[in-house]
């Protein structure tokens, strides 16, 4: 598994040359949550596009760097393309709300994490509670459903089923 944070301000490197192309900035995804691709600089500081790779032209997202195809796979593209996104988009899943549907919050979505070779499908979601929580009980992992419909991903919450604290997951302090 790879938590998003950890591959954000990795080098993008062209496997062809192995020259470096970039740095991951962000990484978006589609109406169901589903990892398109990564987002990489903007051409200018005052750019309203930005450069971005998509996931199907990722060879391998390792610890050190990301790997594409080439550097014909960069496309330019409009910020506002980039509906949702981990940290930048219009919609953003970083500090999105966990709320059941009883409408206790669980936590705000701290990282997210995926398996590259299970498909881009979100296995789960680190949860905080603030940074003081953080330091005193630690964080919480919430593992994503096998049937998406199971949780509604919306714009300004995350919904699950009825469940309390005591049912999430401890972040193990090893976890990468």
């Amino acid at each position: 598994m790879i938590k998003l944070q950890q591959m954000i301000g990795l080098p993008v490197i062209d496997s062809r040359k192995g020259k470096r192309l970039g740095t991951v900035k962000d990484a978006w995804f589609d109406e169901h949550w589903l990892l398109r691709g990564i987002v990489m600089e903007a051409r200018g500081w005052f750019s309203k596009f930005v450069r971005a790779v998509l996931w199907d032209d990722v060879l391998t997202c390792g610890e050190d760097a990301v790997f594409i195809i080439g550097a014909g796979s960069i496309r330019s593209m409009r910020m506002t393309e980039i509906q949702r996104s981990f940290q930048s988009g219009c919609i953003r899943l970083k500090d999105l709300p966990v709320v059941t549907i009883e409408g206790i919050q669980l936590g705000r979505v701290s990282d997210v994490y995926f398996d590259p070779y299970r498909g881009t499908q979100i296995v789960g979601y680190e949860l905080t509670d603030g940074f003081v929580a953080d330091l005193m009980e630690g964080r919480k992992w919430l593992r994503a459903p096998e049937d998406p419909d199971v949780f509604m991903l919306g714009e300004d919450a995350i919904i699950v089923p009825a469940m309390n604290e005591a049912d999430l997951e401890p972040v193990a302090a090893s976890d990468p």
